[in-house]
């Protein structure tokens, strides 16, 4: 088959998606039409819950391993849309739908791709897989199977990046804060003021800047969004809760970003998990050079996906545009993922991994 005819078989795949509900844990029949269409290829097909893979060829163990990867969940449609969110519906060059662009269209031009790799042997092994959970950052997700997958020297995160390249990821970072005094009487000098001891914290968390600033998403960020404490007019306070955002850049991970948070400020710092961490590809990555030379262009993603779990380096490129995703009335364009397909075509095709 030729790149169009991949992208007509990937479009008729991708509308059946879209007819199917898929929110984040009730992927099941998302999974089981995968998995449907996979066999029907002829491939030997893995599946561990709502997440599906396949290898190109037997894996060769002198070969570095490529992993094409992408998302069957959706977040739940709004109230707003106007055309049928499980119908796929196409005007013209776009196919409306949910999870058309976020991220249907991604995967469906990743394993369009996968198949016309397969068609030849390259100079790595390559595993295609289509997972769960990735719109809650679940655990029954990606990084459930990458222990089976074994060992990854590039993943190929299929997310809507109008096929530029997204070489670095902002981390997540979300800080549950205490500070503690002493309760007393409002009315005597007694007590110790929680909400004065977090004032003074929280003037820090305000203006610190931490010394490693980024090229492409410039100083870390932080915002304290949310704060409770006290219990009536005339007690002073013994606790005082807050929360911070943290948006980290690629220059720190999460655990290195916590230490120093802990170690500046007096209050207790809980933070609620540590995977959503950053991503850097360099600049002279192979695949990287290439997408340089195909005319790709790049840039630093603010948005978080499954390449904020994976420990390996990865490159976040797609199909659609980011502004559509979790939209009423979202769509991609058909060219789109034309276009896809043959940009991934020529990014992985031959591609030595130094």
């Amino acid at each position: 088959m030729n790149i169009k005819a991949y992208s007509e078989e990937a479009i008729a795949l991708l509308k059946k998606l879209i007819s199917i509900e898929s929110l984040s844990r009730k992927e099941d029949s998302a999974a089981d039409l995968m998995e449907s269409h996979l066999k029907q290829k002829g491939l030997d097909v893995n599946r561990k819950g709502n997440n599906v893979w396949v290898w190109a060829a037997k894996k060769d163990n002198t070969k570095p391993t490529i992993l094409l990867n992408s998302h069957i969940d959706t977040v739940k449609p709004s109230s707003k849309w106007t055309y049928p969110p499980f119908e796929p519906t196409v005007e013209e060059d776009c196919l409306y739908g949910l999870g058309s662009n976020d991220a249907g269209g991604p995967l469906v031009s990743l394993l369009a791709t996968f198949l016309l790799l397969s068609e030849k042997e390259q100079a790595y092994n390559l595993v295609f897989a289509a997972t769960a959970e990735e719109e809650i950052s679940g655990a029954n997700g990606v990084t459930s199977i990458l222990g089976e997958i074994g060992p990854i020297d590039l993943g190929i995160v299929g997310e809507p990046t109008l096929m530029q390249m997204a070489v670095a990821e902002k981390g997540l970072l979300v800080l549950d804060c205490e500070s503690k005094g002493k309760a007393g009487h409002a009315a005597r000098e007694e007590g110790i003021n929680a909400i004065y001891k977090a004032l003074q914290d929280i003037e820090w968390f305000k203006t610190y800047q931490f010394p490693e600033v980024s090229d492409l998403f410039g100083p870390v960020k932080m915002s304290v969004t949310q704060i409770e404490a006290g219990s009536q007019h005339n007690v002073v306070p013994d606790s005082c809760r807050f929360v911070v955002d943290v948006r980290l850049n690629e220059k720190y991970s999460n655990k290195q970003a916590a230490e120093i948070i802990q170690q500046k400020v007096s209050c207790h710092v809980e933070p609620r998990s540590l995977r959503l961490n950053s991503s850097y590809i360099p600049l002279d990555h192979p695949v990287v050079k290439k997408g340089l030379n195909l005319g790709r262009t790049y840039y630093g993603s603010p948005t978080t996906s499954d390449q904020a779990l994976m420990n390996f380096t990865t490159l976040k490129i797609g199909p659609g545009d980011s502004a559509r995703s979790h939209t009423s009335n979202e769509f991609i364009k058909l060219s789109e993922i034309h276009e896809g397909i043959s940009i991934y075509f020529e990014l992985l095709n031959g591609l030595i991994l130094d």
